[in-house]
């Protein structure tokens, strides 16, 4: 079920998020930077703003009672941008990540969004491989932004175009 977050969701959103970090973070920086308590008391903050925001959509999948995912987006410089896409890992290779993005879909055609980014960590090879079979792009003629790669997704319009 794909429902969107409430502020009760938060312990439970910044939990899953950091061991989805984990496992693209883990031999590429250092583990204070995405493990430890003040960095799980920084993620909370950041998803407590998230979903307290009026301009963006935080979404949580449940899967037999549990959070088992979570997908947040909202304008940034005017540009749709899928900030956040987090399965747990105990919960992956069972069409959450799938059932979270096709949400953000329909959400973005119900506002006639044609374009979104979203900028997915180098290192995760897991990430990219999902999004590349969603029909996300790399813009060839945008720089890398540090250490991640930044993707698109043209949506179609009403008429299919």
């Amino acid at each position: 079920m794909i429902r969107t977050a409430l502020p009760a969701d938060l312990d439970a959103i910044a939990a899953l998020h950091s061991r989805a970090r984990a496992t693209y973070y883990q031999g590429h920086i250092p583990e204070e930077a995405y493990a430890g308590v003040a960095e799980l008391t920084r993620t909370r903050e950041g998803w407590s703003r998230a979903v307290a925001r009026g301009d963006g959509v935080v979404l949580c999948a449940e899967q037999d009672g549990e959070l088992a995912g979570v997908a947040a987006f909202r304008a940034v410089d005017g540009q749709m941008t899928l900030t956040q896409l987090h399965v747990d890992p105990g919960h992956w290779r069972r069409g959450i990540g799938a059932a979270l993005h096709a949400a953000c879909l329909t959400a973005w055609h119900r506002a006639e969004v044609r374009r979104v980014r979203l900028e997915v960590y180098e290192h995760n090879l897991r990430a990219q491989a999902f999004y590349t079979a969603l029909g996300w792009r790399p813009d060839p003629a945008a720089p890398p932004s540090g250490s991640h790669r930044t993707l698109w997704l043209t949506l179609p319009g009403p008429s299919g175009e």
